[in-house]
C-alpha cells in the first residue's frame, strides 16, 4: 500500500471521522475506482469512489447492497455519500479479504460445478429480497437501444425472435432485484467457513429474474447443457427456460459489441456462434437472395 490519493482519504475522514493512512488501488473504471484502505485506527476498509457523471452513484448502490443483505451476505456498508464539491461519491464497506471464488476455483481449491452450484444458490436467495415500489424496473426497450449504436443491424435483426420473446414477457412475470454483473469474481470467501458474500452492486436493480441467471451464465462461461445444470440446479424459483435462453443470446450480443476489437471479441463471436447451433429457433435463418 502507498499513500492515499486525496479523494479516498477525504472520503473516509468525510464518512467515517478517520483519515486514510495507505491506500492500495484493486479496479480502476471509467467512472469508478475501488481502493483498499488502512484508517489511522488501524482497519481496513474498502472504498469506491464514482465521478460525478457516473450513472449511478453510491447513493444508489448503497440502496441496492441494503435490499441484498435481507436476504444475501454482503460486506458492511460503512458509509456512503458526496466526497467533494463536484458532486463525486463515495461508497466505504467492511473488507472480507481478497479471496474470491474465482481464485478458489483457478486455485483448484473448489471446483468449477460447485462454484456454479455455489452462484445459483446466491442468485435464489438474492431474488427473494423485497423489491421497492419506489425503485423503478429499466425498461427492457433501454438494454436493445444501448445495442443499436454498437451492433450492425443485421446481427440485431438475426436475434429478432429471442428479442420478441423477451419482449412479450407478461407484466405480471415477477420482478426481482438483479446483481447485474455475477460471476465467480464478485463472490469473495470470508470467515472460518469461508462464507459466500456478494460483492459490487455496481449494476444491481429490479428486473426479471431470468435475465441475471442468463448474465451469470454467459460471465461464467457456462454454455454447455451439464453447466447450466449445473447453476440452475441450486437455484430455488421458477425459471422460464425459454426467456432464460433469449437472455443468453441478448447478454452475449451484448458482450461482443462491448469487446475489445481482436481475440476478445473473436472470442464472443464464436460463442454467438455455438448458440446458433443450440437454440436455433432464437435465430433468424439467413436466406440466399435469388435472382431469375
Amino acid at each position: 500500500m502507498s499513500t492515499p490519493p486525496p479523494m479516498v482519504s477525504r472520503a473516509c475522514a468525510t464518512l467515517l471521522g478517520t483519515p486514510a493512512r495507505t491506500a492500495e488501488r484493486l479496479k480502476t473504471g471509467s467512472r469508478t475506482a475501488v481502493y483498499r484502505a488502512r484508517l489511522r485506527d488501524g482497519r481496513s476498509v474498502i472504498v469506491k469512489l464514482y465521478a460525478p457523471t457516473a450513472r449511478r452513484n453510491a447513493l444508489t448502490e448503497a440502496t441496492a447492497i441494503r435490499a441484498a443483505a435481507a436476504a444475501v451476505p454482503v460486506p458492511e456498508m460503512l458509509g456512503s455519500g458526496t466526497a467533494s464539491d463536484e458532486d463525486a461519491t463515495a461508497l466505504i464497506l467492511s473488507d472480507l479479504g481478497s479471496c474470491t471464488l474465482g481464485t478458489a476455483v483457478r486455485a483448484g481449491r473448489i471446483p468449477r460445478s460447485q462454484a456454479l452450484q455455489d452462484l445459483g444458490g446466491l442468485l435464489g436467495r438474492l431474488h427473494r429480497a423485497p423489491v421497492m415500489r419506489s425503485v423503478p424496473r429499466r425498461p427492457f426497450i433501454d438494454a436493445v437501444s444501448a445495442l443499436t449504436g454498437r451492433c450492425p443491424s443485421e446481427l440485431l435483426d438475426r436475434i429478432a425472435p429471442a428479442l420478441a420473446l423477451i419482449a412479450d414477457t407478461p407484466d405480471t412475470a415477477p420482478t426481482v432485484w438483479c446483481h447485474g454483473d455475477l460471476h465467480f469474481d464478485n463472490v469473495v470467501l470470508s470467515g472460518s467457513q469461508d462464507t459466500r458474500h456478494l460483492v459490487d452492486f455496481t449494476d444491481a436493480g429490479p428486473g426479471r429474474r431470468e435475465s441475471d441467471v442468463a448474465h451469470a451464465l454467459v460471465m461464467t462461461a457456462a454454455h454447455t447443457p451439464c453447466d447450466r445444470e449445473a447453476l440452475t440446479s441450486r437455484y430455488s424459483l421458477a425459471l422460464d427456460n425459454a426467456r432464460l435462453s433469449a437472455w443468453v443470446v441478448l447478454i452475449t450480443v451484448r458482450c461482443w459489441a462491448y469487446a475489445a476489437p481482436g481475440e476478445d471479441q473473436a472470442l464472443w463471436s464464436l460463442r454467438l456462434a455455438d448458440l446458433t447451433h443450440q437454440t436455433p429457433h432464437l435465430f433468424r435463418t439467413q436466406r440466399t437472395e435469388r435472382t431469375s
